[in-house]
């Protein structure tokens, strides 16, 4: 039988989707499920965006664009940039993808390759893991911790670079974590990259607008404009928009760079949807009133979530500044017994008998390369947020 390529050795699947996908099986089957899987808002896409998209069918906006996206697009990613950021970009400085997450991909294939190391903070989201190993990079875990809030400190950025580093990732918000840095850290970040020229900066900023109590976001470029050189943003509007499957990814940085990942995308993955286009500068220059009724009610879910989760024996959750994830530490669960008498040696032990005895979803912290932890998304409704944590608490009770 033929081979398969030698790459399926250095990475194994996202465990999020290998998780969401038992899910599925599962809810098939008809069995009732609280799912804190999957990083998808549950409110609808605004009506403004989908009648933009409607009206874009009706005009036979449905052919292929410039690999990069149309300048329409791109001018409106442009505004945004300027309006939201403080950054100014040549419309040949923005490049529009089918979704961040695979212009992330194709961003790494474009400046990294074998035996180059990227370094990003751990927790970490296992794609971008993923996306490391398939361009032949190896990811350099910059650890945090709960205490300080998951942020990466700049000396322990500094302990791990070497002649080899090629990439800084930096995730902000974070996912698994909901991490925001600070203006001061940011700078001290800035300041400690000077010293190393040839080291890309990647910034994914996709949970940029799912930010709480007032606090400002701010990404590298707009701290550090001199490292604008060697620095490429990375958005979308899955989430703040509530677009996840409208498929839309952006992008903007120095010319150079941004000509190098038009010519992979022109090869692996072609155009963005003529039609999601359309309905993205809808969303870009349209009102933003529905993105923060969005955030208004993720941070009171967080609030209400992390107050239940604080009350359980052996659970201890840290409050997120953004994004709408929590990322519990499950460390006092860790050598309890089920009532069947299975002992639970880590996380992954945890999800799998929150799910099996309690249809709770959730995805174990080995995931994110960090334990023993576990993450839970409050993006969905609000019954099944609270009916599943009264599960939650009601498996961790029975706990010996």
């Amino acid at each position: 039988m033929p081979h398969l390529s030698s790459i399926l050795d250095r990475f194994i699947p996202s465990p999020i989707a290998k998780m969401s996908s038992a899910v599925s099986i599962m809810s098939s089957q008809g069995q009732q499920l609280f799912d804190f899987t999957t990083g998808e808002p549950d409110f609808d896409t605004p009506g403004h965006i989908k009648d933009a998209a409607i009206e874009a069918i009706k005009n036979g906006v449905t052919k292929y664009s410039p690999t990069e996206g149309t300048i329409e697009v791109r001018k409106a990613v442009q505004r945004k940039f300027k309006r939201d950021n403080g950054l100014e970009f040549n419309s040949d400085q923005v490049i529009v993808a089918s979704g961040a997450k695979p212009l992330l991909a194709d961003i790494m294939r474009t400046i990294a390759g074998e035996g180059d190391e990227i370094a990003l903070a751990r927790p970490c989201w296992p794609s971008h893991v993923g996306m490391i190993e398939l361009c032949g990079a190896v990811p350099i875990y910059v650890d945090t911790c709960q205490d300080e809030g998951f942020i990466m400190r700049p000396e322990n950025l500094a302990a791990v670079l070497t002649e080899r580093t090629r990439v800084l990732l930096l995730c902000a918000p974070s996912n698994p974590t909901g991490a925001v840095y600070p203006r001061e850290t940011l700078k001290e970040i800035a300041e400690l990259l000077r010293r190393y020229p040839e080291i890309w900066i990647v910034t994914d900023d996709l949970y940029e607008h799912i930010i709480y109590e007032g606090r400002k976001f701010y990404t590298l470029s707009e701290i550090a404009p001199e490292l604008a050189d060697r620095t490429i943003v990375v958005n979308g509007l899955s989430k703040a928009f509530a677009m996840t499957g409208w498929r839309i990814g952006y992008a903007a940085g120095p010319g150079t760079l941004i000509d190098g990942v038009r010519k992979v995308m022109t090869q692996a993955t072609g155009c963005p949807s003529s039609i999601s286009q359309v309905a993205a500068i809808a969303a870009l220059d349209g009102p933003f009133d529905c993105v923060q009724q969005f955030v208004k009610t993720y941070q009171a879910r967080r609030d209400r979530c992390v107050s239940k989760l604080n009350q359980m024996p052996g659970i201890d959750c840290h409050v997120p500044d953004g994004a709408f994830y929590l990322y519990p530490s499950c460390k006092g669960i860790i050598g309890k017994k089920r009532p069947d008498g299975r002992l639970i040696k880590s996380s992954s032990d945890f999800a799998e008998y929150l799910l099996e005895d309690y249809s709770v979803a959730v995805v174990p912290g080995k995931a994110f390369e960090f334990d023993p932890h576990i993450r839970i998304s409050t993006a969905t409704g609000d019954a099944i947020l609270d009916e599943g944590l009264e599960q939650f608490s009601e498996a961790v009770s029975q706990l010996a």
